[in-house]
């Protein structure tokens, strides 16, 4: 007997103030919904589809996202400490954080063209491999983020602050720093910028 699985369709709905953490989000697809002030704190998303959704002041921490779809997710005003959008579904996967806690989450060979991260606290972060080309880390507190054989042409880091990115070791062409911001990626050098 083979297992059926019935899974939600849902449009156009606003979800406010429900512990997804008690009560499982039901499996299937959202699309242009809102969900606020929700805790999904280790929930189990895995499967879900999310097409031109927000989620505003809601906490997805070490939420369960393998094959997980997010299209067009803004995430705003959210905590969401130690996520693995890396084992989410790459098709047509976008999103954009504002006002985010990010720590400890990974992005690790993630496609994040054009993603825009503002006032984002992205403290050890794995963007290792993340295609960062376009990206712009407005207001970002970047302290222990990890890039490594990371692409960030064309990058914006001008008002980020804290990051360490090894020259050698990431694409940087045409990427934006500001003056101040210069000592990010000299450190390894062990020498002093004044």
């Amino acid at each position: 007997m083979a297992n059926t699985f019935e899974t939600e369709y849902v449009e156009d709905q606003t979800f406010t103030d429900i512990d997804f953490s008690i009560k499982a989000l039901a499996k299937g697809e959202y699309e242009n919904c809102q969900f606020i002030h929700c805790n999904f704190s280790n929930s189990d998303l895995s499967k879900t589809i999310f097409s031109a959704c927000a989620f505003i002041g809601c906490d997805l921490s070490m939420a369960s996202l393998v094959n997980t779809s997010f299209k067009e997710i803004t995430f705003k005003q959210c905590k969401l400490l130690g996520l693995h959008f890396d084992k989410c579904s790459a098709f047509m996967f976008s999103v954009s954080f504002e006002n985010c806690a990010l720590t400890l989450s990974s992005f690790y060979r993630c496609s994040l063209i054009k993603t825009t991260f503002q006032a984002c606290e992205l403290n050890d972060v794995d963007f290792t491999e993340t295609d960062l080309t376009q990206a712009t880390f407005d207001r970002c507190d970047l302290d222990g983020a990890t890039f490594a054989k990371s692409i960030l042409e064309k990058a914006d880091f001008r008002c980020a602050n804290h990051y360490s990115i090894n020259p050698e070791a990431n694409r940087l062409s045409k990427a934006k720093f500001s003056l101040s911001g210069i000592a990010g990626l000299l450190d390894r050098y062990d020498i002093e910028v004044e």
